[in-house]
């Protein structure tokens, strides 16, 4: 039995078939032996208990029973117990540790693999850094493998990495790999205190390009959808292209707008994503460079909070090829985001913007989480998150949001 002089901690470790009331019947045990305990930490995997307690070891418990009413209360109970020594340099050394940077990785798709997993716990031992807790944040996997899936795990990180930008890197190259979304964030306050987000619309809420659906109704689809690729490219300026492709779109009748708005499906995981925010307390944007009429429609059906976006102009029910007042482009989206998190008394750390084009990442590079959704592989580059293997509700995960918390 661990009763070393030197001996200041004891490491108690139990492991076996999870049942209601193991950790009560062995702390009440520790209870009366009036233990403080100094750490704690219990994980389940498919009825598979592991827990962990640290408790100072006093000179009292040392000549006590303790351990052997640990050891028969386990045996009672079907667990296996084990014990350790722990000296007091030993256990502040380890208490010295928690100054050190604090990371999550999360790793998303429709299936995790042993070899995705290996690739990415590779990844983050060749940074230097320990994993310390992996959970699952999807609901459970079944084994009908004809069936869609979903997996998200979160592994959580710890120590002094040298170089986040390698890291990213090395896990975006992994995405390229495998058919799975890798997110690194720092596991900070601001992670667990996010409380606004700011949509694109087109090709990122709405499954569809409103200005492309506009033109083919215009009989000018080839020529406008070529342009449009181009912008999101970020082959051509913005402002001018949009420009280019409204123009083609004169003579095109309003009622067109109303054909549009009810052809234009949401993007899968929409509603689900927008419901849960709205029920967590999140204020919900659209700042998008397509047109205000979709976004009136959306904004109602998903309880969105602000819209900034652009207004067609419309005279004797003949759209004239113009837009009225100034083009919403990626400089206007990010003071529209900036302005947004400034009335609701947020910092920019607490603010979510999620898009899919060249013109999305201004403001994906200012708010505190930026995610490139299905995105451009320009875009997916530069973006400091991406997801492109599930639905838009995929972004709740990196929220720390698990399946059971979301409203289906």
């Amino acid at each position: 039995m661990p009763t070393l002089p030197e001996s200041r901690v004891l490491h108690i470790d139990i492991t076996g078939h999870d049942a209601p009331g193991v950790t009560h019947a062995l702390t009440s045990i520790l209870a009366r032996s009036g233990a403080r305990i100094l750490d704690i930490g219990q994980a389940v995997i498919h009825d598979a208990l592991a827990l962990g307690i640290l408790v100072e070891l006093t000179d009292e418990m040392k000549s006590s029973s303790l351990l052997t009413e640990l050891l028969l209360k386990a045996h009672e109970l079907g667990v296996q117990i084990r014990f350790s020594a722990i000296t007091g340099d030993e256990y502040q050394a380890w208490v010295g540790t928690q100054g050190k940077g604090r990371y999550l990785v999360s790793v998303l798709g429709p299936a995790l693999t042993a070899a995705q997993l290996a690739d990415v716990s590779g990844i983050i031992l060749k940074a230097g850094l320990n994993i310390d807790r992996i959970e699952r944040l999807s609901g459970r996997t079944p084994l009908d493998t004809g069936s869609a899936g979903r997996v998200c795990v979160e592994l959580a990180a710890s120590g002094d990495l040298g170089s986040e930008d390698e890291m990213r890197a090395a896990l975006l190259e992994l995405t390229h790999q495998h058919d799975v979304d890798i997110a690194f964030q720092h596991d900070n306050v601001y992670r667990r205190n996010r409380r606004l987000v700011a949509f694109d619309m087109d090709s990122t809420l709405i499954n569809a390009e409103v200005i492309d659906e506009l033109a083919k109704l215009a009989g000018v689809g080839a020529q406008v959808q070529a342009i449009t690729e181009s912008a999101m490219r970020g082959e051509l300026d913005f402002q001018a292209s949009f420009r280019k492709r409204v123009s083609l779109l004169k003579g095109l009748p309003a009622s067109a707008l109303r054909q549009v708005v009810d052809m234009v499906p949401l993007m899968d995981g929409a509603e689900r994503l927008t419901s849960t925010l709205r029920r967590l307390g999140y204020k919900t944007a659209i700042l998008s460079g397509g047109f205000t009429f979709v976004g009136r429609e959306l904004q109602r059906r998903l309880g969105i909070d602000y819209l900034h976006a652009n207004e067609l102009d419309i005279v004797d029910g003949i759209v004239t090829g113009q837009v009225r007042g100034d083009i919403v482009d990626g400089a206007r989206k990010a003071r529209h985001l900036a302005e947004i998190a400034r009335a609701e008394g947020l910092s920019m750390e607490q603010v979510i913007a999620v898009g899919d084009g060249a013109n999305d990442l201004p403001m994906l590079r200012l708010a505190g989480l930026g995610i490139a959704f299905r995105a451009k592989p320009l875009v997916r580059q530069s973006a400091r998150q991406s997801i492109s293997t599930m639905g838009l509700d995929g972004i709740l995960y990196l929220l720390g949001v698990r399946d059971r918390d979301a409203l289906v």
